[in-house]
């Protein structure tokens, strides 16, 4: 079982991921606003199907590769921590732009915007970085690999369905708030990336658990 530190700490890399815009949230905003909340819950199932695809194929990957390799946790670690500072210049860089900026989409049917949210989910590179890896720098090598990889995997799944079908469900009111106040979306890409950024460097730094 997860230590409750292990559970919260992995809870806050989560969130701190699904907060920063990616092509999973700018679609999922995009289709509720243009094709109502009921579209955009849709197409979020479609996602979340996406996730649990690759926590199974990573989550057994990992634990064979942790086994097989004796530095692959090192490797793995530094991987992860250069993708977070990678994350973090996303959110940084100047002429960001925010998935609440609304892409025109033309109606589908419930088939085709599950087929959608699914596709998006799988051909995002962003959801394959996390799930191979950050997964291993939560896992205690003294535990059993898998049963904590699926376990993490099922709170990463949680908290971006969450977070995401919140985005769905307010997309519009948020869109309209932010449209005539940049600032705000200055102030949230800087948030997330100061806290993906510090979030890479103490993995950086991080020693192997044993």
């Amino acid at each position: 079982m997860l230590s409750l530190t292990t559970v919260i700490a992995f809870t806050a890399v989560a969130v701190g991921m699904v907060l920063t815009p990616g092509p999973n949230m700018a679609y999922l905003v995009s289709r509720s606003i243009c094709q109502g909340r009921l579209a955009g819950l849709i197409s979020l199932i479609g996602v979340v199907t996406g996730f649990v695809i690759y926590m199974l194929l990573a989550a057994f990957g990992i634990t064979a590769l942790l086994f097989a390799v004796p530095y692959a946790y090192d490797a793995l670690r530094i991987a992860g921590a250069a993708y977070l500072a990678w994350m973090a210049w996303q959110a940084l860089k100047p002429g960001g732009r925010s998935p609440f900026e609304v892409r025109a989409l033309k109606p589908d049917s419930v088939g085709r915007l599950y087929g959608m949210g699914l596709f998006t989910s799988l051909l995002n590179p962003k959801i394959a970085a996390l799930y191979l890896s950050l997964l291993p720098q939560f896992v205690d090598h003294s535990g059993p690999v898998l049963g904590q990889t699926l376990q993490l995997g099922l709170i990463q799944i949680l908290v971006s369905a969450f977070f995401n079908a919140c985005f769905v469900v307010m997309a519009g009111t948020i869109s309209a708030f932010l449209a005539g106040r940049p600032l705000w979306t200055t102030i949230q890409r800087w948030m997330m990336g100061t806290v993906l950024m510090g979030l890479a460097a103490r993995m950086a730094l991080d020693s192997a658990r044993r």
